[in-house]
């Protein structure tokens, strides 16, 4: 078992100074916990695994192929493998966990 701390996570990944940290990588998935700040950028490009984002916290608007939606705080979202995808118009901090399958190179 591997017991993870998303406050914790934040703080590693914030000490690193980037949007996203991997913190768990296994056979069949990978998990990582993205942030993005009013007035940012979501510059990711779509992604050869399917994804899917919990929003843990703010509020924002995530485009998926040609589908905009809000989401925030509770939000699950399933992205499928090589769809275009970004958050954007983003209010709130957003926290989201993200899980790939198969796992992220």
């Amino acid at each position: 078992m591997k017991i993870f701390r998303l406050d914790d996570l934040d703080d590693e990944r914030a000490a690193n100074q980037g949007a996203y940290l991997r913190f768990l990588r296994e056979r069949h998935m990978s998990a990582g916990l993205y942030a993005l700040s009013p007035g940012d950028s979501d510059t990711q490009r779509p992604h050869a695994q399917d994804e899917i984002y919990l929003v843990v916290s703010g509020r924002a608007y995530l485009t998926v192929g040609e589908e905009t939606a809000t989401v925030a705080r509770g939000t699950v979202v399933h992205v499928p493998a090589g769809v275009p995808h970004r958050f954007h118009h983003i209010t709130e901090e957003l926290r989201v966990l993200v899980v790939f399958s198969p796992p992220e190179s």
